[in-house]
């Protein structure tokens, strides 16, 4: 709440002290530079031309860059500068004080430049939104492009270093499965892998062990119980 009443009071300030400087100004374009010279001249001014150019350039570019509220705090001190010089003068050159009005008026204006200059324009005006893009360049919000760059150089690096298993087992047909498998062949020599010898199964446990074949110059209904190599007699 107390920062948006001072952004509310900035903004009133702004409007009114940069509107009076810029109709001051303004009123001194549309007499012209000479009879504004005339003007510093009767006042005992050095130079009343530049004094006329000098005064009308800032309280035009003042004013307008007050009411925008662009460049507070430097326009607030040139026209506070400005003011100060101009009823300087004026009271140097007459004879007699200055009114109180004039004095009210000067006060006025040199403390309303002041206090834009030391307390800023609010968060209502240009200087605002000049900070904001400052601080959202500075950490590089507006670069969506070098942060997906950077993400897709990670996600190659972490594949690049994950290490892939070799062989031609099931991990490995896992992890590449478009990879071709080599089996090893029967054939031996130089450059060739030697034959992958047969899986022995295990037996099945209470089963019994096959009666051997039999041998050469026997037959097969040979009797075990009767001797070795007789026959039955018929």
């Amino acid at each position: 709440m107390r920062r948006s009443f001072h952004d509310l009071a900035s903004l009133a300030a702004r409007l009114g002290v940069g509107g009076h400087f810029l109709s001051d100004g303004w009123q001194k374009l549309e007499a012209g530079l000479t009879a504004t010279g005339d003007r510093f001249a009767a006042l005992g001014a050095p130079g009343p031309g530049v004094w006329a150019a000098v005064t009308m350039l800032i309280e035009l570019v003042g004013g307008a860059l007050l009411v925008a509220g662009l460049a507070v705090p430097v326009c607030g001190l040139l026209l506070f500068g400005e003011v100060a010089a101009v009823f300087a003068l004026s009271a140097g050159a007459r004879s007699l004080p200055p009114t109180a009005d004039e004095v009210s008026l000067v006060v006025a204006l040199g403390a309303a430049c002041v206090l834009l200059a030391a307390g800023g324009a609010g968060r209502l005006s240009i200087d605002r939104m000049v900070m904001i893009g400052r601080r959202r360049a500075a950490s590089g919000d507006f670069a969506p492009e070098g942060e997906t760059d950077d993400v897709i150089t990670a996600l190659r690096d972490a594949e690049a270093s994950e290490p892939v298993p070799t062989g031609t087992g099931p991990a490995a047909r896992a992890a590449a499965p478009d990879a071709p498998v080599t089996v090893p062949t029967a054939a031996t020599g130089p450059g060739k892998e030697a034959a992958k010898p047969a899986p022995v199964r295990p037996r099945p446990r209470g089963s019994r062990a096959a009666p051997p074949a039999p041998g050469p110059g026997k037959s097969g209904d040979t009797l075990v119980a009767g001797g070795k190599g007789d026959t039955p007699k018929p």
